[in-house]
């Protein structure tokens, strides 16, 4: 099997130019442009075969009519591949498929369309008066003749150029109802006037389109890589993932995916198989943003965070019309890129280092109806990252065995088969941590979650209610009452369960004619019902604490998990004395460990997005660490700075005088 590893620093070279741009690419000089890319220590770059307007920027045979009406220079693409390859960087050719202009005007019987009949135009592209955003938004459908123009152009590139890769972009499944996919739908015996039959054909679709063109494009090359890009990975694609040889995740956090989006995404992308990257932007805010430049501490943050969830970097760019490259923006990522190379060593062929596995509500909801992440793995996974703890995304079908605790995170419904799967590992030794509706089989009217020692009795009935911490559980915070926002479930203690926390109830639920002061009444004092359970090796909560946490961020709703973990985790694999913003990340080479620390700060100094500008340095930050291996050595990497460090129960312990932004800490293991 052909190893298909990514190459640590790349760019994304976006080229979508209008019609109505004249001397296109007449100032491109190949030297220059390779040796530009060589200086900033960029050694993979993905060019332009065809853009969203539907123009091509080589000089085809097949079709003249739709090279770019105004390019210079025909032999753009095979110019930039031949620089770029005399200099060892490889060159991956970019194919739009969904979005094309040229093709939707010149063959609207190829347009995906909606329930109604109209053009189905990318989400973002409608304004708040419904009107739709200039742009070439409209989707084609792969259920379509248009398919066989796709595999035809693609073709020709393949017979045309030395092909390093090939980037699929804007490939997702689609609520189509358009003749090709009624016609479909009614021989599948799906009903075209039922979304949910819509949405479940328009993924076999898509799955069906990628796994005919991967076994097309190996017709003619058995080496090049192949990427299908829909701008998120989720657990759709664990099934399909045969027909990838890589994953990148498009994720710029100045864009619509936010800074939460790619450490939830990577945690899940790099336990499927495959060589993963991270695909941030050099723009201030998004793609298509023209002359615009990000934050070099924001570029720094995102690269290296790629490094610290074990994944390569890649920054997206886009060249200016006229083909010229801009020296600024490649001082900027040969400023982080340059770091990069340094960093690598400690990098290649690590694996991750975790001990704790979340399940991801994706699984169990219909991600191409959702408006972003699930609430409720977003919150998690910002208290695990507050707080140091090693973990990964998992869906149903993961491997347990290595992990010590799996967090059930509101949401996520369990039929016999899973049930069966995680009582079993709570049998072998193994924790859970549940949250609300977690545990529930999928008709949400019985626990099949044995392990948890509850009992269903319905809707909390009032909300919100309040908890008093006490105990273990309630360490670090003042016994009184916590007022919980979100209406959680009302839950019976089975026998040999200990309620932990019970929860308090108000005077009476907010109504039109019953109400209380602003928002919500107060406790009246009466216990209500369990708040939180611990059955054994099970801790429950009643409320969807996640979720909660992502919406405003109760820190008691955080330390009361963060104390369960204690309770079922007492050593785990890292503790730092640092600030919740420190992000803390583990992978292992064959002879050493590999911590990375990162302390950047995301900031909402704008309506739209949150910008990183300063780096603020951490001094005396102390790291201890639980690992299964005889340590001979510390030191910072690159640098070669040794530190000092001592066994204390078990665990190595060592300081860092200072951190600013970035810093690999290598443990050599005695062999």
């Amino acid at each position: 099997m052909k190893d298909y590893s990514l190459r640590y620093r790349q760019v994304h070279l976006d080229f979508h130019t209008s019609p109505d741009i004249e001397n296109i690419g007449i100032n491109f000089d190949p030297d220059e442009f390779a040796s530009t890319l060589e200086k900033a220590r960029v050694n993979s770059i993905t060019c332009f075969a065809r853009c969203h307007h539907g123009f091509l920027y080589y000089d085809s045979k097949l079709f003249p009519e739709i090279v770019h009406p105004h390019l210079v220079n025909k032999d753009l693409l095979k110019e930039q591949i031949e620089a770029c390859h005399k200099r060892n960087i490889r060159v991956p050719i970019y194919i739009t498929v969904q979005w094309d202009n040229y093709m939707a005007e010149k063959h609207p019987e190829w347009l995906a369309r909606d329930e109604n009949g109209d053009p189905i135009y990318h989400p973002n592209s409608y304004k708040d008066d419904s009107t739709v955003d200039p742009g070439f938004y409209r989707h084609l459908c792969v259920n379509s003749p248009y398919v066989e123009y796709l595999k035809s152009q693609t073709q020709e590139i393949l017979d045309a150029f030395p092909v390093d890769g090939l980037f699929f972009d804007i490939v997702n499944p689609l609520d189509c109802s358009c003749e090709n996919c009624k016609s479909g739908m009614e021989k599948e015996r799906l009903n075209p006037e039922v979304k949910e039959d819509r949405l479940l054909y328009g993924q076999q679709v898509i799955d069906r389109f990628k796994l005919d063109m991967s076994a097309f494009i190996r017709e003619s090359n058995k080496e090049c890589s192949i990427f299908y890009n829909r701008g998120h990975i989720s657990t759709a694609h664990r099934s399909i993932k045969s027909a990838y040889t890589h994953f990148e995740l498009e994720s710029l956090p100045s864009g619509e995916w936010g800074y939460l989006h790619f450490p939830i995404t990577a945690r899940y992308a790099r336990n499927l198989g495959l060589d993963s990257l991270g695909m941030t932007g050099k723009f201030h805010t998004m793609w298509g943003d023209f002359h615009s430049f990000k934050n070099k501490a924001a570029l720094e943050f995102e690269c290296f965070r790629s490094l610290a969830l074990n994944l390569k970097c890649m920054i997206g760019d886009q060249l200016d019309p006229n083909g010229k490259i801009s020296y600024p923006v490649y001082d900027l990522i040969g400023s982080v890129y340059s770091q990069i190379e340094a960093k690598e060593p400690w990098c290649e062929g690590a694996n991750p280092i975790t001990e704790i596995g979340v399940f991801t509500p994706e699984e169990f909801l219909d991600s191409r109806s959702l408006d972003g992440l699930p609430s409720a793995i977003m919150g998690v996974t910002r208290m695990l990252e507050e707080s140091g703890h090693q973990f990964d995304i998992l869906d149903s079908i993961s491997d347990l065995e290595k992990y010590k605790v799996l967090i059930l995170p509101d949401t996520i419904p369990v039929d016999e088969v899973f049930a069966r799967k995680l009582d079993d590992y709570v049998e072998n030794g193994g924790k859970i941590i549940a949250s609300y509706q977690s545990g529930l089989n999928p008709d949400k009217n019985h626990f099949y979650l044995s392990s948890l020692g509850v009992e269903l009795v319905g809707e909390a009935p009032f909300s919100p209610d309040f908890l008093v911490p006490q105990g273990e559980i309630g360490k670090g915070l003042p016994i009184t009452e916590h007022v919980m926002y979100l209406k959680g479930l009302e839950v019976r203690a089975l026998d040999n369960a200990e309620v932990l926390i019970e929860a308090k109830v108000p005077y009476f639920n907010r109504t039109q004619e019953r109400f209380c002061s602003h928002a919500h009444t107060p406790s009246s004092g009466e216990i209500g019902y369990p708040g939180v359970i611990q059955n054994g090796s099970s801790i429950y909560f009643m409320h969807p604490i996640f979720s909660q946490y992502n919406q405003n961020a109760p820190r008691w709703c955080k330390q009361l998990f963060l104390n369960a973990l204690d309770l079922l985790l007492p050593q785990p694999l890292i503790k730092h004395n640092g600030p919740s913003t420190l992000c803390v990340a583990m992978n292992e080479q064959e002879d050493r460990g590999i911590i990375h620390l990162l302390h950047y700060i995301p900031e909402r100094r704008s309506q739209e997005i949150e910008v990183i500008e300063d780096v603020i340095p951490l001094y005396d930050t102390k790291i201890s660490v639980n690992i299964h291996h005889e340590i001979k050595g510390i030191q910072c990497v690159p640098e070669g700075i040794a530190l000092e460090f001592s066994e204390k129960d078990g665990r190595t312990e060592f300081i860092l005088p200072r951190l600013k932004g970035h810093q690999m800490i290598a443990l050599q293991y005695e062999q």
